[in-house]
């Protein structure tokens, strides 16, 4: 089972590492890899696993934060309505992704954006498109579309991130960490 611990740290210098495309079919390490993050980010997810087991909760994870340079990534949501008292979740594989559309408005996280890989807090704002379209590939080589709006869309844009080797402190003005806030909308 895969462990908090066992996220690369931001320290690690292969974090900073691009990561490389992704030949079909996929390998079975790479298949094992995501299910493994699918089953973590599900989990963290859950109040009483996170506890039972010591997970960071988390929403999205690339395959760079556990040492593999390889482009891909994973987003475990939480779809659970408000009056629902079983939480329940929509999975996404994206494999070689590419933003091909944004919208023009901006966005930032109001509480500020978190990382599996940055074990500290972090003052400022990280500016996301609010809308976008990412185009990528399931588990078997099919070109898929994703439209994503709102978190998710800051969810898979922070992760494309991490496979170009940028973490979402690097969008943050050290001088400046709140910078651009009154042009941008908190969610």
């Amino acid at each position: 089972m895969l462990k908090t611990k066992d996220i690369l740290d931001e320290k690690d210098k292969r974090l900073r590492n691009i990561s490389k495309e992704v030949e079909f079919p996929l390998t079975k390490k790479d298949k094992e890899l995501i299910d493994t993050m699918i089953k973590y980010l599900h989990d963290s997810q859950i109040e009483e696993l996170s506890e039972k087991y010591d997970l960071r909760p988390g929403m999205g994870m690339s395959a760079i934060q556990l040492g593999v340079a390889k482009r891909y990534f994973v987003v475990v949501n939480e779809i659970t309505e408000e009056d629902s008292d079983k939480q329940e979740f929509e999975t996404y594989i994206l494999i070689n992704p590419k933003m091909i559309s944004n919208s023009m408005e901006q966005i930032y996280v109001t509480d500020g954006e978190g990382c599996l890989s940055v074990n500290r807090p972090v003052e400022g704002i990280v500016p996301r498109y609010a809308r976008v379209t990412f185009e990528a590939y399931d588990m078997e080589g099919r070109k898929i579309h994703i439209r994503a709006r709102e978190d998710l869309a800051i969810c898979f844009q922070h992760e494309l991130d991490h496979l170009n080797g940028i973490l979402f402190t690097d969008h943050i003005d050290p001088k400046n960490p709140y910078k651009g806030k009154d042009q941008m909308r908190g969610i």
